[in-house]
């Protein structure tokens, strides 16, 4: 069959890969290499020259013409620029193709036009990229024809992080360097390295790209502004996990014939809960590299739907009244000898490391919960967190029935003696296997659930990258080790006091254990009583990367210095006043030039209508008279709210940019725009579909 796909053929062939390198490398320099990516330091410059000789080799084999440094600074996507492997002209009219050693480690973008947040002057344009070597470099191949993509890390000149690998990096090796203690206080000396791992699932939409470019504000900010819902949304649930369509099916198989030629382990693929809606989840891997491959999901999902006639949308809200996009992260921690630290066991009430582990990430995350929602603060993500698919804002850990019951028996009696073992599940039909049963349920509302050997985070927008909770995650586990580390370390009878931290932690920090229906308005009463910060919006998240104690623990394990948590405060606020400028000053073009016009062109025709049926004295116009005072009372109503919008509008570049800024669009601009969207909604149902001047949620969401 020509459509017939060998993975194992395919899989990783556009990846300079530990397979490739030591097929290519000298055995020096492939030893050299992976010791400094199992333990870290420096390639000299010859080593590095003899590495990039092979991988431009390599990389021309593939059809490469042109090298980049491929990286992740703050503006939400990646960033590249190309240069060729030409080198010079030789006299004999040939050219010179080579890559040096020097130009594999380091590069040099203009660093002046990339969100700084005032680390950087306008005027101040140097900055560097330094190869990430623990993240394998890659061939893409696009319409600018193949080229190398060498992961890397992004700083200023004077060293600050400006990206969002560097202070993943960091947070990796903080968390490595702690638990490492922690494992050598319970008698492990073998294991020599712990990752941080993470494992991202990636929701979106697909729409036909004919109907994307006829909606401005699809174009302009990615996601509606208006529109009416359909007699028919996702309340049949019959999208979800529904027979793939043939259309989308083709996509899909490109997609992932592109993911794994590059080494992207896309696993699962599915139809989510709403129409045109689907999701893709990859393999666990190390943080860092799960990071730059759900950057090369996101880009490969926007290219392969082009080719496909279809816009692939990664808003987290696209429409409104329908399921909206998220990135659930799953984090663990395994040793470099395979040992998964978030690994229960069967009897996990007499797994004390486990026990201990357990209770310094609830710990953890009771006290830095508003550090946590902010990992996940984002402008769309402000229409999502707290609907119906999404959790709350309010951050709670979700831990399942068996371990409830264990951290239940320790808080009562100060011992636990037993676990809900798992059992079998009786189907009721003969011919069918018994299926076995967890010993805990799942959680489909809890920002941090557990989920058997790891933890998810549920609260990431579908559009961003997974590095900021995975930040976040590993430097306040990094802290809470340490903490128990440090006490532990002068304890005279170390099993006593292991068990008297794990009860201690449980004990103060059991407020943030939630297993019921996080959406519920009784879960948002009891969280407030608990005293659990409940932040709604992005703006008021922002202020958590601030905060005395945020500063002090970055700081403490060098994931950032103050600085740069400010910087990037100033970046959020900053993203956040120009996101909402943009979805305004769209709604006020949409609505003056396309839907008042059209509005009042159907209020003519009706008008007209009403004259002609009275002067053929044909009878009653009183349908066509109700009609015409509704929607007149609607246009005016949006004609008056638009004008309310833009006079807000206009106000705005007068308000002092940062915090003020972000915060005026937040309580004046974003409310107008809600005043200004439910009149035209209203509109869209009543005016003739064809005059309506752009295609509605059911041309978009059930004709892909």
């Amino acid at each position: 069959m020509s459509d017939y796909i060998n993975v194992t053929k395919i899989f990783g062939e556009n990846v300079f890969n530990d397979k490739t390198m030591q097929e290519r490398l000298p055995k020096k320099v492939y030893a050299q290499l992976k010791k400094i990516i199992a333990d870290g330091g420096e390639l000299d410059l010859e080593t590095a020259d003899v590495i990039a000789h092979e991988m431009k080799e390599w990389a021309i084999e593939k059809g490469a013409t042109h090298f980049t440094h491929w990286f992740q600074p703050l503006t939400g996507v990646t960033a590249e620029k190309h240069d060729s492997f030409i080198s010079a002209p030789l006299e004999n009219g040939d050219v010179l193709m080579s890559f040096s050693g020097k130009e594999l480690i380091k590069g040099e973008p203009d660093a002046s036009s990339f969100p700084s947040g005032g680390l950087r002057a306008t005027f101040e344009a140097r900055g560097y990229t330094a190869w990430d070597c623990t993240s394998p470099a890659f061939v893409r191949q696009d319409a600018c024809g193949a080229t190398l993509c060498i992961p890397t890390a992004f700083c200023s000149y004077n060293g600050e992080a400006l990206d969002q690998k560097t202070p993943l990096l960091r947070s990796m090796e903080a968390i490595n360097t702690q638990s490492l203690r922690l494992l050598r206080l319970f008698g492990n000396t073998t294991s020599k390295r712990v990752v941080s791992n993470a494992g991202p699932e990636q929701e979106y939409f697909l729409i036909n790209s004919e109907k994307f470019f006829q909606r401005k504000d699809l174009v302009y900010t990615g996601r509606t502004l208006f529109g009416a819902m359909p007699p028919k949304g996702q309340e049949m649930d019959d999208h979800y996990f529904g027979a793939i369509r043939q259309k989308i099916g083709a996509f899909m198989k490109d997609l992932n014939e592109e993911l794994w030629k590059m080494g992207v382990t896309a696993k699962t693929q599915h139809n989510e809960v709403a129409p045109a809606q689907h999701e893709l989840a990859c393999i666990y891997t190390s943080a860092n590299v799960a990071v730059d491959s759900n950057q090369l999901v996101m880009a490969t999902l926007k290219r392969i739907a082009t080719k496909h006639g279809m816009k692939c949308l990664l808003h987290e809200k696209p429409f409104a009244g329908v399921n909206g996009s998220g990135k659930h992260n799953n984090w663990s921690l395994c040793t470099d000898d395979g040992i998964n630290l978030i690994e229960p066991g069967k009897t996990p009430h007499e797994n004390i490391q486990f026990l201990l582990i357990l209770s310094c990430i609830i710990k953890a995350v009771d006290k830095h919960a508003g550090l946590l929602r902010e990992a996940a603060a984002d402008v769309g993500n402000d229409h999502r967190l707290g609907a119906d698919e999404a959790p709350p804002a309010i951050i709670s850990i979700f831990l399942g029935e068996q371990l409830q019951d264990v951290v239940n028996q320790l808080l009562k009696r100060g011992i636990a003696t037993s676990s809900i073992e798992e059992s079998v599940l009786e189907t009721g039909v003969d011919w069918l296997p018994s299926v076995d049963k967890d010993a805990t349920d799942r959680n489909r509302t809890s920002p941090f659930a557990f989920t058997g050997n790891k933890f998810e985070f549920r609260m990431q927008g579908s559009r961003d990258s997974i590095a900021p909770p995975n930040v976040v995650i590993n430097t306040i586990v990094a802290e809470a080790f340490c903490e128990a580390c440090d006490e532990l370390e002068k304890a005279g009878d170390f099993n006593e006091a292991v068990h008297d931290m794990i009860k201690e932690n449980l004990v103060k920090h059991q407020r943030v254990i939630f297993n019921g229906n996080g959406y519920s308005e009784r879960w948002v009463r009891e969280a407030k009583r608990r005293g659990l910060p409940n932040l709604r919006s992005m703006v008021d998240a922002i202020p958590e990367l601030t905060r005395p104690e945020t500063i002090a623990m970055y700081e403490k394990f060098g994931v950032f210095n103050e600085a740069e948590l400010r910087s990037r405060a100033e970046v959020k606020y900053e993203n956040y006043a120009k996101s909402i400028n943009i979805e305004a000053r769209t709604m006020i073009q949409m609505a003056s030039k396309d839907i008042i016009p059209a509005v009042s062109k159907y209020n003519r025709q009706l008008a007209e209508t009403i004259i002609a049926i009275k002067d053929a004295g044909a009878g009653d116009a009183s349908v066509e008279t109700d009609r015409l005072n509704v929607t007149s009372r609607l246009l005016k109503e949006a004609r008056d709210a638009m004008c309310i919008l833009k006079d807000k509008e206009a106000k705005a570049i007068h308000v002092p940019e940062g915090e003020e800024q972000a915060r005026y669009y937040h309580n004046e601009i974003v409310p107008a725009m809600e005043a200004l969207r439910a009149p035209v909604d209203e509109l869209e149902l009543l005016v003739d579909r064809e005059m309506w001047p752009m295609p509605s949620y059911g041309d978009i969401l059930f004709k892909v």
